[in-house]
């Protein structure tokens, strides 16, 4: 019988283009529910997508630094967070959410 070896999944091998680091972290901050060490894992990932140590030099931080505050296991500072997505040539947008409350009070 033959064995099958099994090798980790590492979704930073799969986000080539900033087109697809922009929908991987968009997707995950839909799936998050407010979980900031899930978003910090998610940047973790872009981060080590696009090169660590490039993205810590960009981001003006040291690369030990950034791996701890991107590991998932911290919640990083909003400061470190908007260094990061800049390194990453990435922004963030905000747009309004249409509750119900929301909708009945523009009437």
């Amino acid at each position: 019988m033959t064995k099958t070896v099994i090798s980790p999944y590492d979704v930073a091998e799969h986000l080539r283009t900033p087109q697809e680091m922009a929908a991987y972290l968009g997707a995950c901050l839909e799936e998050a529910d407010g979980d900031a060490a899930f978003i910090a894992k998610a940047l973790g990932d872009i981060a080590r997508a696009k090169g660590m140590s490039k993205v810590a030099q960009e981001a003006g931080l040291s690369r030990e630094s950034l791996y701890k505050a991107l590991s998932g296991e911290r919640y990083p500072t909003f400061d470190t967070i908007l260094k990061v997505i800049h390194a990453l040539d990435l922004k963030l947008t905000v747009e309004a959410v249409l509750t119900v409350n929301s909708q009945a009070q523009t009437r």
